[in-house]
């Protein structure tokens, strides 16, 4: 069932050209994919000559939210879940993200777009688990 007093598909458009548009001029401009557990990764594993651009995309990630919230009248945030089940699940998006070599964004947005058959399967395997992590949560252990 579609919840249609939240559901914006022009604002999703908007965000996703946002994110294709930002992908992609990485990749041309920079030769870098923008996954950003490997951006955060290269930061705690340093290489010489390698850091400025990773710093200025994570600023990005960090800066954007704030001028929108000075900007415009951001939703509150609603969390259904305790501070132990997000430390969990940190950890648990952490361990995938090591398991599969990379996150959504550099396979699910950079990988497809490449056409690559390692992301097709990793982005398979991370919406799988992500039904079958809402289904038992949601209906299964509720």
């Amino acid at each position: 069932m579609i919840d249609w007093a939240h559901f914006t598909p022009w604002s999703s458009l908007a965000g996703g050209v946002l994110i294709g548009a930002a992908a992609a001029m990485l990749a041309l401009l920079n030769g870098r994919i923008a996954g950003v557990s490997g951006i955060i990764g290269g930061v705690l594993r340093p290489a010489g000559g390698d850091m400025a651009w990773r710093f200025a995309f994570i600023a990005g990630l960090l800066v954007a939210p704030a001028v929108y919230h000075l900007l415009g009248s951001p939703p509150a945030p609603t969390i259904e879940a305790g501070y132990p089940a997000l430390l969990l699940a940190g950890l648990l998006v952490g361990a995938g993200t090591r398991y599969g070599s990379g996150c959504t964004s550099g396979h699910g947005v950079c990988g497809l777009s490449r056409l690559s058959p390692r992301s097709l399967a990793a982005t398979l395997a991370f919406m799988v688990a992500g039904f079958a992590t809402v289904f038992a949560v949601r209906h299964a252990l509720a």
